[in-house]
Order: structure tokens, then sequence, then C-alpha cells
């Protein structure tokens, strides 16, 4: 029916987001907003367009209720200057104005990666890059982070290396490199390159999944409060500022299935400020102080993770 096409086009076009890019709102940053009907993960989605430019986020207002979200940015490049270059305006606008799932970029096409995981020590990366190269493997591209003697890595190689016979040849050479004389577990495992959609996003699984906080280090300062009057739980961030810093936190939430509603974030002189207000994906907030104890330990976790990251 005819009203009816029309009322579909209608709801496409309200929940398309809206994005605004505005240079002359703010003296010392350009800018962005974003306007959108609710979805899951939507918040992560437009912090990664921002975190892969390279872009600091000086501040941030964060709010979603109901079937609505809106975000507004202040960022600067890596300069810390306003943004003036019309293809990164131009990609943040075709980037955050359609919610649809990312295609496989074809410089990863016809790769295979392995996700290395186990306990670090000195020495051990190159350890695993001889064992490659003594394999004939060729490495196209990796990335790893080691924190707190655990050790995480993504490693692409061509599909034509990664045949069924040489994983299992690499696994059995890998693996004890990799465990070590640790018994916290610890391996290989080959994936497809479309199934790693973000780097970032999955090292930082793969560190969560290793629970990676077992020894005493000096924190970030994270505190996990309860707000039983509106019914959400308050997470506060104190620490130094750097690149990522919000992608960091907001993946992490993201991937400990917290949703949030609120949040401000505000930087001065060096200093990050973070406030977000969350519940559990079924509306309900944290209801434990376990279970606060370790939201603040997982978060503490990924801010310290990219202060040790490195890039091959």
């Amino acid at each position: 029916m005819e009203w009816l096409d029309e009322y579909e086009k209608l709801v496409i076009r309200m929940d398309t987001p809206k994005v605004v890019i505005d240079n002359a709102v703010c003296p010392t940053a350009t800018l962005v907003q974003v306007d959108s009907a609710r979805k899951r993960g939507v918040l992560l989605e437009a912090v990664q367009v921002l975190a892969d430019l390279d872009l600091s986020v000086k501040k941030a207002y964060i709010s979603s209720d109901g079937r609505w979200f809106m975000d507004v940015f202040h960022v600067t490049d890596r300069h810390g200057c306003k943004l003036t270059d019309e293809s990164v305006i131009s990609y943040i606008q075709q980037s955050l104005g359609t919610w649809t799932e990312p295609s496989q970029p074809s410089a990863l096409q016809g790769l295979t990666v392995l996700e290395l995981t186990g306990a670090d020590r000195t020495g051990l990366i190159s350890e695993v890059f001889a064992v490659l190269a003594d394999m004939g493997c060729s490495v196209v591209d990796a990335r790893a982070w080691s924190h707190r003697g655990r050790l995480a890595c993504l490693v692409y190689l061509r599909d034509e290396d990664a045949d069924a016979v040489r994983v299992a040849r690499i696994e059995s050479r890998l693996g004890p490199l990799l465990r070590g004389d640790s018994d916290t577990g610890g391996g290989v495992v080959a994936v497809p390159a479309c199934s790693v959609a973000h780097a970032d996003r999955r090292l930082h699984q793969l560190m969560y999944a290793a629970r990676d906080h077992d020894c005493a280090f000096p924190t970030p300062s994270v505190s996990v409060e309860g707000w039983a009057e509106r019914g959400y739980s308050v997470v506060t961030v104190k620490c130094a500022d750097r690149p990522k810093l919000l992608y960091d936190v907001v993946c992490t939430l993201t991937d400990m299935d917290y949703l949030v509603f609120h949040g401000t974030i505000d930087t001065n002189c060096g200093e990050a400020r973070q406030e977000f207000f969350i519940r559990h994906a079924d509306g309900s907030p944290i209801s434990s102080e376990a279970e606060m104890q370790r939201v603040s330990q997982c978060l503490q976790d990924a801010i310290e993770r990219r202060s040790f990251e490195v890039l091959i």
C-alpha cells in the first residue's frame, strides 16, 4: 500500500543520523554533533570513527533517552588545531551519517589473522616472528599489546600461507612459546581477516578475556557508584589525557554489555575527566560492590594498555 511505503520512508529519514560539523561555535575546537535514533553500539561507532582519524576529543556531551541519541564532540587534530581538511570533514559526515555495516577494507581481503595470546617475556615477539619467517610465512601486518605480563597480538598472513596444514604447524610451534611456564593459558587461533572488524577493539577483547589485572600497579582513578534515585550507575574516570582515551573507555563498557545513557568529557591542562551514566543492557544498574570493583578494574586496565601499546 502506498501509505505504508511513505511510512517506511519516514522511518528511514528519522533513523538516519544527522551530522553537523561546525568550526564557528568554539574558538579552539571543531564541533561534531550527531543526532540519530538510538541503537546498541551507536556511541562506540561514533567514537571509533574519530579515534581512527587520530582526532582528540577535548569535550563531549552524551545524551540518550528513549529512542533518541545525541552526541556533541569538541575535537582537534593531532596538532591541537581545528579541522580544516575538507576530505577529513567529508569522511566524518559520511561515516557518521550512515550506520551501515562497514565493508571489509580491500587491503585485508585474502588475509588470515593469527590471534596470539599468552604470558609475555623479553624477546617473545622476536621469537614468534622468527618462527613465522622460518616457516616461510609472509607477514602483511601486525599489531601487539603487552600489559601486566600478558601479550595479545594480531598477525595478518596471506591466505596462501595459512592453509589448514600450515596453521596446524604454526599452532604446534607457537603454542609452547606463548604459554611458556605459565598455567594461565595462551595460544594461537587463526581466523579470516573479515572476522576482525577493528584491530584495537579485538586487542581489548583478547586482553580482557585474559583478565590481565592480577598484579598491583599504579592505576588511573576510576570510581563506580550507584544512583538509585534515577536507576543509573555512575562511572567517573580521572587520568592524564591522551589520544584514543575515550575510545578505550567506551569500547570496554560496550564489550562488558553496559549502555551509556548520558555522559560528559572534559580535558584541561593535559588532564581528562569523564563521567558516564550507565545501565545493563536489560536497563538495570549495577547491583553489587563486587561488580563495581570489576568494572573499575577493567577500565583501569583498558586505559593503561594504550600506554604500553606497541605498533609493529
